[in-house]
């Protein structure tokens, strides 16, 4: 009897979880009656605000890119696009099953995502398998870059060899010269650990410790107070995912190893929501650098594709729509790697429109893994020459590197006091390839 009880309360428990967001996008149009698809991929952990917001603000944007492509008229073969998506919980396993049941059930013709690194590695192999481009808007890892072993992924977020690089002019506007890494055991983490560790050593800047904090025991390796403190250094680089950096930061509080000794740069937003108030005092002066989108920094991008994609957002999912200003940049990367797929499909359909067969065809299989989208070539040669001024900025992609190679923006921003509590304010940013300046 105890046993039905606990699985009672367990499957009750697994559907108010997924009811918590299901509920929010039962109100999206269907894009059953479509022929072919997009395949969105969105990192979502329950009861977890701090990743939330970026997986519902993305897979919204998502979904109106493919609603605004319905309403500009854009057709394959003279039928709308039409869209899958996928809630990712971090398991690479997870996320290559969810892929994998979604090639089979329809015609899939490119992938959105994923969020995380580590999911991208094992999807982006997966679709080159199976002739899918595949277009990230989160993962980071500067390992993603080499295009010979990812030839068929772009990204519409900078990566990480870019945060080095920006990181590296940091130091340099304020004369630091050493530092102290703590990082995630995955390939965001490691990856990004080591080029900034590589970029320093080069540049001469001493990267005193290399700390893992590994994401399967939610713990350092190690004693985090013996390293810092005994540490030459007084500034810490922690490169890490939100939920992450909060469980680090609060071990860091309660050792005192948090302001006003040692200077801490994080790459994660994070919500102060979760920290015991004694601690904020603490936290005023924390540094966070992220990537962030034209809009920021001045640069130009597409506001009409905008105000009409955040117009689709409002009308069917206006509950979690939270105002222009506070949308996750993330979703903007999300909407532009869309929209990529999108208008490369428009442009590979159009040079066929005087051939008399369908401008796409599939070898569809029961096993995943032996289906294929046969316009596999065309579409990446397509997608190599794209160009367009996208709702984050300018969007242009290479045949020689998975990484667009243009757009790329940062600001720091530095935890401040308000009547409200803290607040991250922006203080520096960056407009690559150029330097640091104040906004």
């Amino acid at each position: 009897m105890l046993f039905f009880l606990s699985f009672r309360c367990i499957l009750i428990y697994i559907i108010l979880v997924q009811s918590n967001i299901d509920n929010i996008v039962s109100i999206w149009p269907s894009s059953n009656s479509s022929d072919i698809h997009l395949l969105g991929l969105f990192y979502y952990t329950p009861n977890v605000s701090d990743n939330n917001h970026l997986s519902i603000h993305a897979r919204a944007m998502f979904k109106s890119a493919v609603l605004l492509s319905n309403q500009y008229n854009i057709t394959i073969d003279g039928k709308l696009i039409g869209w899958k998506d996928r809630l990712t919980n971090g398991d690479v396993i997870d996320v290559l099953s969810d892929t994998c049941l979604s090639v089979s059930q329809s015609n899939i013709v490119g992938i959105v995502g994923p969020t995380l690194s580590r999911e991208t590695v094992l999807i982006s192999s997966f679709g080159k398998k199976l002739g899918l481009p595949v277009i990230s808007y989160a993962a980071t890892d500067p390992d993603l870059s080499d295009v010979t072993i990812y030839p068929n992924l772009h990204r519409t977020v900078p990566s990480d060899n870019t945060a080095a690089s920006v990181l590296l002019k940091l130091f340099n506007r304020f004369n630091w010269k050493s530092c102290l890494i703590i990082y995630q055991n995955d390939a965001f983490g490691s990856g990004a650990a080591k080029t900034i560790n590589d970029v320093f050593n080069i540049s001469g800047i001493r990267v005193a410790q290399m700390v893992i904090y590994d994401i399967a025991t939610n713990s350092i390796r190690g004693d985090m107070r013996t390293y810092l403190v005994n540490s030459p250094s007084r500034i810490v680089i922690l490169w890490a995912e939100s939920i992450y950096t909060s469980l680090i930061l609060k071990d860091a509080l309660d050792s005192n190893l948090v302001g006003p000794f040692f200077t801490w740069i994080i790459n994660s937003k994070i919500s102060f929501n979760s920290f015991d108030k004694k601690y904020h005092q603490n936290l005023i002066g924390m540094l966070l650098i992220e990537p962030v989108i034209g809009s920021v920094v001045n640069a130009p991008y597409n506001i009409e594709l905008l105000h009409a994609a955040y117009n689709i957002w409002q009308k069917y999912e206006n509950e979690t729509y939270p105002g222009s200003t506070n949308v996750d940049y993330y979703a903007l990367f999300a909407f532009d790697a869309t929209w990529a797929l999108i208008k490369s499909l428009e442009k590979l359909c159009s040079s066929k429109i005087n051939n008399s067969s369908s401008c796409l065809s599939f070898h569809s299989s029961s096993f995943c893994f032996d289906s294929r989208f046969n316009q596999y070539d065309s579409l990446l040669s397509i997608l190599a020459r794209t160009n367009f001024l996208g709702v984050s900025g300018s969007i242009e992609f290479s045949e020689n590197v998975t990484d667009q190679i243009s757009g790329s923006y940062y600001s720091l921003k530095n935890v401040q006091p308000s009547v409200d509590g803290l607040n991250f304010v922006s203080v520096l940013e960056y407009f690559d390839p150029g330097n640091w300046r104040v906004p």
